[in-house]
This record gives structure tokens, C-alpha cells and sequence, in this order.
């Protein structure tokens, strides 16, 4: 086990499990994940591989015997009645029958309504009240000459998802935990590795989790096909639903006027509109008009009755172009129908989640390790809907006067969900709290951007913020405004009302400078290189190449030396390449460049990395770059950087390793293209020495 696995089955271990053991054992069973998740909790919770297996076997074993299909309910329940006895694993729903004071069940697959249950089951497992829960369930069959007497009878009841948790001992456990641990259980809890993810791109699917644990929450997002936006809405939590958007109605989703029961904004915490983009759809105006009404004011008409519900709403979509072609042509709701393209519709969401910015779903980016039981994490969501912490902020940070109502809503909104899912208990820092404060500015500010594009009574306004001890505002860019800065600007805001200095920040950085250049495929504009100049690439963005970044400084050099002690796994020597490739193309005919590479030897891949770095020797030679390398393997030896015999020293705090990891087949466009690939973040300094 990593070492996070093993803290996560110290400080939680009944309540954690191997999250790719779920996909083995799913098969045909149309159960949710959280149900499969509580019985491996059950009987799978160890590292022991021997105890593993033979757990797997058990839970299969259950499934087959007692799960109950829906297609097969009048088989079990022959079954049933010709045994007398039998035990099903079916969703139970308990109701009071006041009249005849008693608690009756409704099984929902067996079909069976009105089956006696005992009080006692209900005092110990209340959920069975609201909503229901996936219980394993021994039932009895006791036929009689009374017409009105039922023969079905629950012998034993047994939840098998979680029916009650201890919210003081999730705060220990989250204790017990760093920041950025926190981060990486939650990941590996949704079922994907955090190892493959930086800080920021951690935050992007994290923010979708927001709408579990905060009331009427709108979000949206839009992006390429493949990058899992409807994964943690399809079986995640039992609070949640996933529907395409093409089949709502009004009736479906608020009430039935003509049967009088309310929709589906009544039942459900959270509901995602999945394929919710699409220009041919057919929309009703009456649906959008009801939908801005509860987005709004979260209640709705039924008549001459208005009613109120908490649920919160997720639009996910995909996008046909990139952001930069979207900035340059039209905005970022293009692909929605006609009639959600509406000024007050779009006002009235929180956050929008750059689905650009996430990465592909790939195998590599599962994880094997740990995490909550899905079912678990979700009820404590659940339970922290009823706390607020969308004003914690404001000890320490002051946000724009600049800003509209909306805007601070649903800045505070998403700030106070983020808050919950990493520090749920309400303590955290400064500069921890100025991070989300960030990031949930950001989110609504690319909602407001695209909106002044379609709509020209709406104002420009400053997002910013300023720390109340030092006085000093700091103004929020998206991260697509840092990377396309010409594209991006549609109307400037008002300026400042103090007159001191407003500080730029990059994405989730405060004191950020813009990239110094554009353009990923031509060479920067011959304009004079200073030195000093220090750029910051934004993590989780594209656009960023070798040749953007290096080109310009490098020119002229016919010697170059590469210092990074990281050039030592296939995809480190595989940059390297990619840096003798630019080399190569900025030389001219006839002439030479020595490019010499001072890294250090791995210990456990030693020879595979000699072996890598001698075939690049091999495959350089007849080129117009010479390359060699050597080895410094002293422990001192951590500063990375690039040095030109012109005189110019590149210092970069991530040396070659610029990028995310990426699909390196054959036929992948970011194998082929840097610009293709999303961002670490990191920060270059140009010296002329």
C-alpha cells in the first residue's frame, strides 16, 4: 500500500476499500456502486490478497443467491413462499400507515407494498423513512384464511449501505489528514488516482462535488468528449440522479399539475442534466422560464401554490471546438440549445468548470489504492448541506464592492462547498481560504464573461479581492484569459475605486505574470530579451511548448547545457528529445549545436535509464545536434536549468518536465503536439549573464 492508503486504513479502516475491486465484482448487477462498496467494506477490507480473493468470492456468491432483478420478482417470490424462508438483497422504503398504526415496507424490485415492518428497525435505521435503503433482508412467507392479512413477513433486516454515521468521528479522521492528503482520498474515493493529477486539476473534480453538500447549487460544464463529466453523477451518491437532458419536462421535473405530485426537485439532493448541450434539441420555453424561477428563488409554482425544494442542479455537455476557438468566434455556451442561451438563465448558474482543462479518462488515471466507501462520503455530504460556510472568508479577505449580487452568491457558494469537502469542520487557513476564495471567483467570473458576449445590458465588473491585513487587491484572471489574452478581453472593467496598484494573478496564483509570448508554433516576435523577465505557466492549461517558452533565448547557441537530476524515466527522456528536436529545427544548414545533458542515475532504473540516454547519442548523430550526457550524483545537486554559450541562463523550477502525463500512442495529437498537452504550472526565469 502507498503511503496513503495505509493513513486512510489507519484513521478509517471499516469505513474504506480497494476502489478497483468495485469494477471487478460489478458484472451484470444492476446494483449501484455505493451497495457494492458497503459489502466489500464488509468483507474485502484488508491488504491480505489471500483474504481478498476469498472475500470477492463471498460477495459474488451474494449476489447471485439473493439479489433480487426486476424481471425475475415473481420467480423469487415462488421461491419464497415455496421454501418459507428466503433471503433478498432489494431497496426498502418504510412509511407509517397511522391508521392502523404500523410501519409498512414497499420492496422496490420484489413489487411487494404494505409488508409489515417493526418499529424497532425503523428507530435504529431512520433512512429507511426518507428515501429508502438497499437492505439484505430475510423474508418469511405465513399464508392465512384472512383475506386482509398479508403472508409476507420480514424475519431480519439488515441495511447493506450506510444507515447511520458518526459526523464527530469523520471530523477526527479528516484530522488526521494534510491538506493535500485530503485531496488525494477524496480522488481516490470517486475512484481516481491523485498521483495523476496536480492541485489544480484535483480542484476541477472536486468542484463537481459541491452541489452533494451545498443547497440549491447551479453548476455547469462544458467540454470534450471523454473526460468523465457525468462519473461522479451516475452512481456516487444515493442523494443524486443522472438524466439526459433531452427528457425533461416540467411535469417530470417540478410537479404534475394534473395529478398534483411534485417532481423530481422534491426527492433528489442533486440532479445532473447529462448531454445537456446539443443545438437540435427541442426545448420548452415554459421549462427554461419555471427552471430561472427555482435557479433563482428556489421555489416553484404549483398553481396558485408555490413550492419550495433544495435540490441542486449540474448541466453537463460537450463542446465541438477548443476554448481558444470558442474566445475567438463566439463564447462558451455555444453548443447549449437556442433557448437556454439566455442572459437571465446563465446569470442565475454559480460556477462554470472548464471541461477543457480536465484530462481524458485513461486506465492510468484509476486508482488501485484506497478510499471512503462512496456511500459513506455521500451521506456526510448530505449532512453538511445544513451548515454554511459561505461567509468564512471574510475575517481575513474583502471581495470587490464591484460585484453584482449574483456574483457574490455564487463566489460564496462555491467557496463554502469546497470548504466543506477539505475542511469540514470550518478550520482551515488564511491562505488556504484565499486558494478556494480564488478558484470559486474564477469559476463565476468565466460565467460573467461569456454572458457579456451575449448581452449587452450587462455591466462589466472587477473580480477581485483584497486581503484585509495588507490592504492590497488582487485581481482574478481565468486561466483561459492568462493563456489567450488577446482572445479573451471582450469589455474592460471599471477600474479600481482606490488608487493603489490592482496585482495580477494567475490561476489559483496571486502575484502571477501573464505569459511573456504567444503563439505555440511561431517563433516569438524579434523584440529585445530582458533579462530578469520571469514568466509563470498556470497549471492545467494547453497552448505552453518548448518552442514558445525557449525558442527565442536559445537561438544563436551552438552550445547548450541541460542541468536537470530528473531525466531518468522513459517520458523525462522523452522530453529531452523533444528538446533536441526544437534545437535541431532552430539551427541553421551547414551549422552545429553541442547539447550536453548533467542529470543523475537512478538506483532502481539505472540501467534502463543509460540504455534510454545512449540510444539518444545514437539517434542524434548525423543531425545538426551533438548529444551527450554525464552523471552528478551528488546529493546537492537539485537546481535545475538551461545555459546557452550566448550567455543566457533559463531557470526552471521543473526543468524539462512541463507537462501532465498524456496518451503517448502512436496516434495521439499530445504526443504529437506539445501545445496539445495540459500544463504542471511552474515558473521560468530568463538570466543574460
Amino acid at each position: 500500500m502507498s503511503q496513503l492508503d495505509a493513513k486512510i486504513n489507519e484513521h478509517v479502516p471499516s469505513l474504506a476499500v480497494r476502489k478497483d475491486l468495485t469494477k471487478t465484482i460489478k458484472g451484470n448487477a444492476i446494483v449501484p456502486t455505493y451497495v457494492l462498496e458497503f459489502l466489500l467494506g464488509q468483507h474485502c477490507a484488508t491488504d491480505d490478497p489471500a483474504t481478498i480473493e476469498a472475500g470477492l468470492d463471498q460477495v459474488r456468491r451474494i449476489l447471485a443467491k439473493h439479489f433480487v432483478h426486476r424481471s425475475e420478482s415473481e420467480l423469487v417470490k415462488s421461491t419464497i413462499k415455496e421454501k418459507g424462508r428466503h433471503k433478498i438483497i432489494d431497496k426498502i422504503t418504510v412509511e407509517l400507515n397511522d391508521k392502523g398504526d404500523v410501519y409498512e415496507a414497499t420492496f422496490s424490485n420484489l413489487g411487494l407494498r404494505k409488508v409489515p415492518v417493526s418499529s424497532d428497525y425503523v428507530r435504529r435505521h431512520p433512512k429507511l423513512l426518507v428515501g429508502g435503503v438497499w437492505c439484505i433482508t430475510d423474508m418469511l412467507y405465513e399464508p392465512s384464511d384472512d383475506p386482509k392479512h398479508t403472508p409476507w413477513r420480514i424475519d431480519q433486516l439488515k441495511p447493506i449501505q450506510v444507515s447511520k454515521f458518526d459526523f464527530d468521528q469523520y471530523l477526527q479522521a479528516r484530522a488526521q489528514f494534510s491538506t493535500e492528503e485530503w485531496m488525494g482520498v477524496l480522488l481516490q474515493t470517486i475512484g481516481f488516482n491523485p498521483e495523476m493529477f496536480t492541485r489544480r486539476g484535483m480542484l476541477l473534480q472536486l468542484v463537481r462535488l459541491v452541489a452533494f453538500c451545498e443547497r440549491n447549487y447551479n453548476l455547469i460544464e462544458l467540454g470534450p468528449k471523454g473526460t468523465g463529466k457525468s462519473h461522479i453523477f451516475s452512481e456516487f451518491s444515493p442523494h443524486g440522479i443522472l438524466i439526459s437532458g433531452s427528457e425533461v419536462t416540467m411535469a417530470k421535473l417540478f410537479v404534475n399539475n394534473a395529478s398534483g405530485k411534485i417532481g423530481l426537485v422534491g426527492y433528489w439532493d442533486c440532479i445532473c442534466f447529462d448531454e445537456f448541450a446539443g443545438k437540435d434539441k427541442k426545448v420548452d420555453k415554459n421549462l427554461v422560464d419555471i427552471m430561472k424561477n427555482f435557479m433563482a428563488n428556489k421555489s416553484f409554482s404549483r398553481g396558485i401554490e408555490s413550492l419550495g425544494a433544495e435540490a441542486s442542479f449540474v448541466f453537463m455537455g460537450n463542446t465541438r471546438h477548443s476554448a481558444a476557438y470558442m474566445l475567438k468566434h463566439t463564447h462558451f455556451f455555444e453548443e447549449l440549445p437556442d433557448k437556454y442561451i439566455d442572459s437571465a438563465f446563465l446569470d442565475r448558474i454559480h460556477a462554470y468548470n472548464p471541461g477543457w482543462e480536465v484530462s481524458p479518462i485513461q486506465n492510468e488515471l484509476f486508482t488501485t489504492g484506497y478510499g471512503l466507501i462512496v456511500d459513506y462520503l455521500a451521506e456526510i455530504l448530505r449532512h453538511l448541506r445544513s451548515e454554511d460556510f459561505s461567509q468564512l472568508y471574510r475575517k481575513h479577505i474583502e471581495l470587490s464592492d464591484d460585484l453584482t449580487t449574483r456574483d457574490r452568491d455564487g463566489i460564496q457558494k462555491t467557496f463554502s462547498g469546497l470548504v466543506k469537502l477539505l475542511h469540514p469542520s470550518g478550520q482551515c487557513s488564511v491562505e488556504e481560504e484565499r486558494e478556494l476564495l480564488h478558484f470559486a471567483i474564477e469559476c463565476r467570473k468565466r460565467v460573467k464573461d461569456h454572458i457579456l458576449r451575449l448581452d449587452d445590458t450587462f455591466e462589466a465588473k472587477r473580480f477581485s479581492y483584497k486581503r484585509l491585513e495588507g490592504g492590497e487587491e488582487i485581481a482574478v484572471k481565468t486561466a483561459e484569459e492568462e493563456q489567450y489574452p488577446n482572445l479573451a478581453i471582450v469589455r474592460r472593467p471599471p477600474a479600481p475605486a482606490s488608487s493603489g496598484p490592482v496585482e495580477a494573478a494567475a490561476t489559483g496564483i496571486p502575484g502571477a505574470s501573464p505569459p511573456a509570448r504567444e503563439g505555440a508554433a511561431a517563433l516569438p516576435a524579434a523584440e529585445p530579451l530582458r533579462s530578469g523577465e520571469h514568466v509563470i505557466v498556470p497549471e492545467n492549461v494547453k497552448g505552453y511548448s518548448y518552442r514558445r517558452l525557449f525558442a527565442a533565448h536559445l537561438a544563436g547557441a551552438r552550445k547548450i547545457t541541460i542541468y536537470d537530476p530528473y531525466i531518468r524515466t522513459f517520458w523525462q527522456i522523452r522530453n529531452c528529445l523533444e528538446f533536441l528536436q526544437l534545437v535541431n529545427a532552430l539551427t541553421p544548414e551547414g551549422e552545429e549545436v553541442q547539447v550536453d545533458l548533467v542529470t543523475q542515475s537512478d538506483r532502481e532504473l539505472c540501467v534502463q535509464q543509460d540504455e534510454n540516454l545512449n540510444q539518444l547519442v545514437e539517434t542524434t548523430g548525423g543531425s545538426k545536434v551533438t548529444f551527450s550526457f554525464d552523471y552528478d550524483n551528488r546529493p546537492t545537486f537539485h537546481a535545475r536549468s538551461i545555459q546557452t554559450d550566448t550567455g543566457w541562463k533559463i531557470s526552471l523550477d521543473r526543468g524539462l518536465d512541463l507537462f501532465q502525463r498524456y496518451d503517448m500512442n502512436a496516434l495521439s495529437l499530445a504526443a504529437a503536439d506539445q501545445t496539445e498537452r495540459l500544463t504542471k504550472g511552474c515558473e521560468i526565469t530568463y538570466l543574460l549573464e
